[in-house]
């Protein structure tokens, strides 16, 4: 084994010389190509600090301002009648919950151009 390696060292050692490149000029060129995705969990929570009234209706009257213990009634007895009312106190009001997902596709092409 370490005959047949000297042989071939001796072999190859006075036929080896410096190269020198026969090219004059050369171009190169790289293509990436990749894929991002970015997903958002958004959870919004929004608060109320202080309590809220609504009222709303039709055919219906009621004296002095519009309250949780006003005495609403109806203005022709009888007549169709709508009435609703919300008291929110506070704390949360409303969630909303929702995810986002975004997909970038990214293609970059690199020529690099050299002369010697």
């Amino acid at each position: 084994m370490a005959f047949t390696l000297l042989l071939l060292l001796l072999a190859w050692a006075p036929g080896a010389h410096a190269m020198t490149p026969s090219f004059t000029r050369g171009t190169q060129t790289s293509r990436t190509e990749s894929t991002t995705t970015t997903t958002e969990v958004f959870e919004i929570v929004e608060y109320s600090t202080a309590t809220s009234y609504t009222m709303s209706g039709t055919n219906i009257q009621w004296s002095g301002k519009p309250r949780v213990d006003a005495g609403y009634s109806m203005i022709l007895p009888g007549a169709a009648t709508q009435f609703s009312e919300t008291v929110l106190g506070p704390g949360i009001s409303s969630t909303t919950n929702f995810t986002r997902e975004t997909v970038t596709d990214s293609i970059t092409v690199t020529t690099s151009v050299f002369t010697q």
